[in-house]
């Protein structure tokens, strides 16, 4: 199961914002393609229901490695499972381009899973393996890992876009995942709600399996929760806790 991740905003050199959910305080930003990333630590909640309630803490960060190339991962820790996810990208013309991806997922009374991709973009292929066989594929233009395409998500929403869709390789063949905006919603929390836009991952309306994600369009569009329900009816659930933007 990979997770939604989050963009943030540009600050003075050496600024950093702390936010609580439910008081958020960064000040809101018009909507402009072409923005620059900025280094961040997020941290959720984490919450997983598959007959018993199970939480756990999800950290997120986004860090510049120099000569335009970034750092992004992620890092779970909960009773039932971990993970571990991460990807090397540069950020050009407003595009997540990926170098490396790594995921590896391991637990009690669950079977550990790894996935490597690399990307060639010289060759224009894509090599890795996935469930212990290796795979190659050429490269689509525009193509995406299960990490990248998240941050390019947010930051194509945070440009206006409301209908977005992205050739995704996972499991080592391709996906092709589309997103819609459906509307805003405030979400309530514990003090008190906040404004976001609501999207939603389009599916078959056959598939019994839903993802939803709320976006603070006040505060950057920074990802407030993540909501993944299965066709069996568990689900899992992420809520913004804290992040530092910017330091």
């Amino acid at each position: 199961m990979h997770l939604i991740r989050l963009t943030a905003k540009i600050l003075p050199p050496g600024a950093t914002t702390v936010l609580l959910l439910g008081t958020l305080s960064l000040p809101s930003l018009a909507e402009e393609p072409g923005s620059e990333l900025v280094p961040y630590q997020v941290t959720y909640t984490a919450s997983m229901n598959k007959g018993v309630s199970l939480n756990g803490t999800a950290k997120r960060t986004l860090s510049d490695q120099g000569n335009g190339v970034w750092l992004y991962r992620t890092d779970v820790d909960s009773f039932i499972a971990d993970i571990d996810e991460s990807l090397v990208l540069k950020w050009e013309d407003s595009r997540v381009v990926p170098l490396r991806y790594r995921y590896r997922l391991s637990g009690f009374l669950i079977k550990d899973r790894e996935q490597s991709i690399d990307f060639d973009w010289d060759a224009g292929i894509a090599t890795g393996e996935y469930k212990g066989k290796a795979f190659e594929l050429e490269l689509m233009d525009g193509a995406l890992d299960p990490l990248g395409f998240q941050l390019q998500l947010s930051q194509d929403i945070k440009s206006g876009k409301r209908d977005l869709s992205y050739h995704v390789i996972d499991g080592g063949d391709y996906d092709h995942d589309r997103f819609a905006v459906l509307d805003r919603e405030p979400l309530k929390t514990e003090r008190g709600s906040i404004p976001t836009l609501k999207a939603e991952k389009v599916r078959d309306k056959s598939s019994k399996r839903e993802t939803l994600m709320w976006f603070a369009p006040d505060e950057d569009f920074l990802l407030v929760r993540l909501l993944q329900v299965e066709p069996d009816g568990s689900s899992y659930e992420l809520r913004l806790n804290r992040a530092e933007v910017g330091g």
